[in-house]
């Protein structure tokens, strides 16, 4: 059974996430502001919401596919990385890789919100690493793609 996801609206305009879909990924995050990003523009685009991860897993702040496409917006940081203990605003922060400028209104959807597990490993120092698959220290495209 999937946790629950505490949310907490910091804004009377603070809409809580949903999923479009049934059995989607992604919850919805809408701006509670308005901004205006010009060709290759940044903003941290506000939620007005607070949410309280549940221990062991992180929430992905990630691209809304069709704003990507249509206008060349993307979420500058993908995926924003939500820990657990972090209980502060949620900000979405927004650039403009496209050629016009775009205008978020308040109410857009703007990215979305995906909760995953974590394995919360603990580094350790070895003097040698254990073998792999083959694939040794190659790495930047040195399988061919």
């Amino acid at each position: 059974m999937a946790p629950d996801l505490p949310v907490r609206r910091l804004h009377p305009r603070a809409v809580v996430p949903v999923r479009a879909h049934p059995g989607d990924a992604g919850l919805d995050l809408t701006a509670i502001a308005s901004c205006d990003l010009p060709p290759g523009g940044r903003a941290a685009v506000r939620t007005g919401l607070a949410v309280a991860v549940p221990d062991g897993h992180a929430g992905l702040v990630v691209p809304r596919s069709g704003l990507a496409r249509r206008h060349g917006v993307t979420v500058a940081n993908a995926p924003g990385l939500i820990d657990a203990g972090y209980r502060g605003e949620l900000l979405v922060l927004l650039v403009n890789l496209g050629d016009a400028p775009h205008h978020v209104a308040a109410g857009d959807r703007i990215a979305q919100l995906v909760l995953v597990p974590v394995a919360l490993a603990e580094p350790v120092v070895v003097d040698d690493l254990p073998p792999s698959d083959g694939r040794g220290e190659g790495g930047f495209g040195s399988t061919g793609g």
